[in-house]
């Protein structure tokens, strides 16, 4: 009996000794922990445990290095083998899903349906299938933004419209991972020539005022680019794109984890056009993308990522009328160009201290140079209505250092759902700007500027001037019930302008500290009737400072006086909205609002031609947007989204003229993108999509400005265009191989037509005439 117990006792320990533990933790890709995800043994399906609220797990088994299958609800299943060691791992979203959930409300990963906004995703799918031109090919896709670009005489620079006119006002924040690509008051329009677009795994757009989270400049949208994370395995690719316009673009991209803990992510293209339909109208790019992906620890994560750009362009602007309505798509400019240079290195750690305390410190360095004989300060002298041989100009540099520290902590309460976010920023950005006059010499018979000459130390401007942003900010959300989420969020920003004239008393205002702060609150709530339906309404305040280049440019006292009073620009939001859908066949998003300006900034033209900024006393835009996915079988999808707005000057004087209660200038009524695309079930690979862009009439005047032959007063106009565009695309293995068709029909068109009182007629920036575009990529 006693052996038989001895016997039983060394069964049960061998027994206990031969079971191994298996710990780990699931996350997803942004570090948070994912709650109740399913760890399953592959060769025992009973084996089955879930994460507890720090996303961790325990499994037992007898196997050596185990296979486990991961599973958890809208991400994408894996299948890992697991260590004796603490196993991390790390889920993705399910392509399906990735439009319910956003980054850009909070800075945080939350659902869609929690964020009380008009906010649209762009997926990582949906990039791959678009084989878009340019990144307007793509943001044009969401209701009510229209991003005016020509292929033709363009070159990456362009217009935005996002409930305002078509402009280059920097009503829009450009973000790259939650993060201002550019600092306040530093023209950030240029942005996206700053930035390489093959980086980014997805995009999201809020529309309307977000100044409580991201403060200055999101007024009409805030555009957020999200950068691809590493792969588990090496995968990249090398692309080639060339078309009938002059341009040839080269780009590669590699990407993998070098450890468990470690992982690489490079992109880089080069990007160049030379003898396009518009004589100089050349430009070259290069761009790199470098992100470094660290897992410290189960709980702490290390990303680094950094961005190298070199640029440059001819800047060939606007055409006549007469030349517009002649087809005629020469320009007059012959040596206008832009070159910038900028590099950006952001560092960012994400701490979890718990399953409700999570950390983000993200500190930045930018540095940035640009120079530039801008096409649109060339001013040609006439006499009697005829060219003299002269003109003026002038030639400018600008450059900036610029030092952000940004640090937000996210705190989950263990009632209703609630949480807050708090947030502090610090963004110092020293820079200095020239300008110099040029004088121009003028071809009298062809209308052409030639040639110029440098006035030297003949300055417009030349200064330093240091600003400082410094801001904090929360935001709280609860749900008082399971269908209603309350969102509460309030920022404060300071401004600090520290001007100095480096020429005093022989151009530009004397020395001047300039101060603006601005507090934005936010008020929002969503009611979710189920899992298909939602509404949401919100109340937003955004604003803007002026630029330091308009502020100190627009200086009507002379040399050494009071730096000109401009104002910063406020405005406030009402939306209400709706999403909703029904199966897989049928997906909406629509929302109306009322946006009202308090000091809108308008540029004007006085008598000279020379451009000026100023502000437009009160605007008010409202309108409707919305969006419809239709899937009438699994190989069909019809898209359509568009926009009804309307943009009015409610209390606004110009030259002493009462332009009140008028519509504003280059500000359309109808926006729509309609696009059909086709995967056929027989040809796997193969898909064929057509695209519609619609622009709709718009004033290029202010109201009644014109004035006629028969002394009556007109407003001049632009008719709008209807434009077709025609994608043909096939993957075969590791291949892929597209065709781009633009402007099918060739027809005449603007990117953006406005009025130019000096010559008494509209000046069009001239869209692309029908043109093919074919891309070649290899996947590894």
């Amino acid at each position: 009996m006693k052996k038989i117990f001895m016997l039983a006792i060394l069964l049960v320990s061998l027994g206990g000794y031969a079971q191994k533990k298996y710990n780990g933790k699931v996350v997803d890709t942004y570090n948070n922990p994912l709650q109740n995800a399913t760890i399953q043994l592959q060769s025992n399906l009973k084996n089955t445990v879930v994460t507890d609220k720090d996303g961790k797990f325990s499994i037992t088994t007898l196997q050596d290095k185990p296979i486990a299958i991961i599973r958890y609800v809208g991400y994408v299943t894996r299948t890992q083998e697991l260590f004796t060691k603490e196993n991390n791992i790390t889920l993705t979203l399910n392509e399906e899903r990735l439009k319910e959930v956003v980054v850009s409300g909070s800075r945080e990963v939350q659902q869609r349906s929690d964020v009380p906004a008009s906010i649209s995703v762009i997926t990582t799918k949906q990039i791959e299938e678009a084989k878009a031109i340019g990144i307007d090919q793509l943001v044009n896709n969401v209701p009510g933004v229209l991003m005016s670009t020509s292929r033709a005489a363009s070159n990456e620079q362009h217009f935005m419209s996002v409930r305002s006119p078509i402009s280059t006002k920097s009503l829009f924040l450009y973000l790259e991972d939650g993060l201002p690509i550019r600092p306040t008051a530093v023209f950030n329009h240029n942005t996206l020539l700053e930035m390489n677009d093959i980086s980014y795994d997805r995009m999201e757009v809020i529309k309307g005022p977000a100044s409580s989270i991201y403060g200055s400049e999101s007024i009409g949208g805030s555009f957020n680019f999200i950068t691809k994370q590493p792969t588990r395995d090496l995968s990249g690719g090398v692309t080639y794109q060339v078309n009938d316009l002059g341009l040839s673009k080269y780009s590669l991209e590699l990407s993998q984890y070098a450890s468990e803990k470690v992982g690489f992510y490079i992109g880089a293209q080069y990007v160049q056009r030379k003898d396009g339909p518009v004589e100089h109208s050349n430009y070259e790019k290069f761009a790199l993308t470098f992100k470094n992906v660290n897992h410290l620890s189960q709980t702490l994560n290390w990303t680094n990522v950094f961005d190298i750009i070199e640029y440059r362009s001819d800047m060939s602007g606007s055409i006549s009328e007469e030349d517009y309505s002649a087809g005629n798509y020469e320009s007059d400019q012959t040596f206008t160009e832009r070159e910038a240079v900028a590099f950006r290195v952001r560092s960012t750690l994400d701490k979890h201290w718990n399953s409700n305390n999570k950390t983000t410190l993200n500190l930045v360095f930018r540095r940035n140079v640009m120079d530039q004989i801008p096409s649109y300060r060339v001013s040609q002298f006439r006499e009697n209505g005829r060219l003299t041989g002269a003109a003026k100009g002038e030639i400018n540099s600008n450059s900036y250092n610029s030092y952000v520290s940004l640090i937000q902590h996210k705190i989950n309460f263990n009632f209703a759902s609630s949480s807050l976010i708090i947030g502090a920023s610090v963004d110092y950005s020293p820079q200095s700007y020239n300008a110099e006059n040029i004088s121009v010499t003028v071809d009298t018979n062809t209308g052409k500027n030639v040639s110029y000459i440098t006035n030297s130390g003949d300055y417009i401007l030349n200064y330093n001037a240091d600003i400082l942003n410094y801001a904090n900010y929360f935001q709280f959300e609860i749900n008082p019930t399971e269908n209603v989420k309350l969102t509460a969020s309030v920022r404060y920003d300071g401004f600090d302008y520290n001007y100095n004239n480096l020429i005093d008393g022989l151009a530009g205002p004397k020395d001047s500290k300039n101060n603006y702060n601005n507090i934005s609150p936010k008020l929002g709530i969503n009611y979710n009737l189920n899992k298909s339906i939602g509404l949401y309404a919100n109340y937003s305040n955004g604003f803007t400072p002026p630029q330091t280049s308009t502020l100190y440019r627009n200086s009507f006292v002379g040399v050494g006086g009071d730096v000109f009073n401009l104002k910063p620009s406020n405005y406030d939001n009402f939306e209400l909205g709706t999403y909703f859908k029904i199966g897989n066949k049928l997906q909406t998003d629509a929302a109306i609002y009322l946006l009202d300006g308090k000091n809108t900034l308008v540029t004007l033209r006085d008598d000279e031609d020379n451009f000026f900024n100023a502000n437009a006393g009160k605007t008010r835009s409202y309108g409707v947007e919305y969006g419809v996915t239709y899937n009438p079988t699994k190989e069909i999808t019809i898209t359509h989204n568009g926009s009804y707005a309307k943009h009015r000057y409610v209390s606004f004087f110009d030259g002493g003229v009462d332009y009140s209660d008028t519509d504003r200038e280059t500000a359309p009524k109808l926006l729509g993108t309609s696009k059909i695309a086709y995967k056929p079930s027989l040809v796997k690979g193969l898909m064929l999509s057509l695209t519609h862009e619609m622009v709709g009439k718009y004033n290029t005047s202010f109201e009644n400005q014109v004035k006629n032959s028969d002394d009556t007063f007109g407003t001049a106009t632009y008719k709008g265009h209807n434009i077709f565009n025609a994608l043909v695309s096939y993957n075969i293995k590791n291949c892929e191989i597209w065709v781009n068709a633009l402007n099918i029909f060739d027809d005449l068109y603007a990117a953006r037509a406005s009025y130019n009182k000096y010559r008494g007629a509209n000046s069009y920036t001239i869209g692309n005439p029908r043109a093919f575009h074919l891309g070649i990529k290899y996947n590894f």
